[in-house]
């Protein structure tokens, strides 16, 4: 009986051995998101360990070591994602999902071989659909330092079409969904890959220069979000020592709303608030950052409204470009609600890239637009 016993105990003991073991090789290591070894692109702010960010785009990147990492987050609403695992953003995700709630823990890699390893997630829905907050990362190996920031940079500022509204869609009439919106699949995506730039949003779907669609909020139109750091937030305020990037390009691509439900604005009143946000892009980037300006094709008018306004604002260093009706066709390349899906974008990418080589030097190669 007695060595009976002994044996039982042994057992017992090695088996607790063992489980302390396990426990020890799975404990995870819990790290702020606001660490400085996390890379965030677009805006964000910073309170405590948190970081929060509503923006269409904006994406940070985490190398590790080890074979898991998660993140500890929270969403107002429900926020979309775009997951990329040891690779640089495409087209296609390794893993698109949803957040829809508060203090809730989200798997972004596990079972992955031993070395270093990076993840990038891109929130791919705009501010209407939530605001997000990181509050750490878990992880079964160390946070190392991440990529640095590109050497190339371009802000886009613009309404539904930058924001990806409708991009996963394929027909015209569907409606919009949150899932279908994917800004990685737009215009402004594909030009800053295909230029190995990176690039931040500015956009909000229905937002005019001084009307919106259908007159919708009048008064407070994209320059005034312009100014903040959320978009769904018009107290808050940003300013561009909040961003540790300044862009070598920015783009402007609005007017679409301001012309929308056939009716247009009155040329003087576009004119001025035009102006008032070229002058704030100036201000907060510099007087030789060069502005790239987009007339959609909407109406003929609308080229007429943005070149008369550039002219007027006796600012240097902007360039206005027309895109006309037949820049895309009107079956296969619209996604919901008549927006461009993403074949639509790609030709709409490939019309502005050569502009954005001539205004920047950036050389054109001869590789596909994705």
């Amino acid at each position: 009986m007695h060595r009976s016993l002994c044996l039982v105990m042994t057992a017992i003991g090695l088996s607790l051995c063992l489980n302390l073991s396990a426990k020890k090789e799975t404990e995870k290591i819990e790290t702020p998101a606001s660490d400085p070894r996390i890379e965030y692109i677009g805006r964000t702010l910073t309170d405590g360990k948190d970081v929060s960010y509503d923006w269409s785009g904006v994406y940070f990147r985490v190398k590790f070591t080890g074979p898991y990492l998660a993140m500890r987050c929270s969403d107002t609403k429900n926020c979309w994602f775009n997951l990329w695992t040891d690779k640089e953003m495409g087209p296609e995700a390794d893993k698109v999902f949803m957040v829809g709630a508060k203090d809730t823990l989200v798997v972004l890699a596990e079972g992955l071989g031993k070395g270093e390893h990076e993840v990038i997630l891109q929130k791919r829905t705009e501010g209407e659909q939530g605001r997000f907050t990181v509050h750490s990362f878990l992880s079964e190996g160390e946070i190392l330092q991440a990529e640095g920031r590109r050497q190339r940079h371009i802000e886009f500022i613009g309404d539904s079409y930058t924001c990806g509204y409708g991009t996963e869609s394929s027909d015209k009439n569907d409606p919009f969904l949150a899932e279908t919106e994917n800004c990685n699949l737009t215009y402004a995506a594909i030009a800053s890959r295909y230029f190995g730039a990176d690039f931040n949003l500015i956009s909000h779907s229905g937002q005019g220069i001084c009307r919106n669609y259908d007159d919708f909020r009048p008064g407070y139109n994209m320059p005034d979000r312009y100014s903040q750091i959320f978009d769904e937030d018009a107290q808050s305020v940003w300013n561009p020592d909040m961003a540790p990037y300044r862009p070598d390009l920015v783009v402007i691509y609005l007017c679409t709303n301001d012309f929308s439900t056939a009716r247009q604005p009155h040329e003087t009143i576009f004119a001025g608030r035009y102006i008032e946000l070229l002058k704030k892009v100036k201000a907060n980037y510099g007087e030789d950052t060069p502005i790239l300006c987009l007339a959609s094709n909407v109406t003929p008018f609308s080229f007429d409204y943005i070149r008369n306004a550039c002219m007027m604002s006796g600012l240097s260093n902007l360039t206005y470009v027309a895109l006309t009706s037949g820049i895309h066709n009107y079956e296969g390349d619209l996604g919901a609600s008549w927006h461009p899906n993403y074949k639509g974008h790609i030709k709409v990418a490939s019309s502005v890239i050569p502009y954005i080589s001539t205004i920047t030097g950036w050389e054109m190669e001869e590789k596909p637009y994705r």
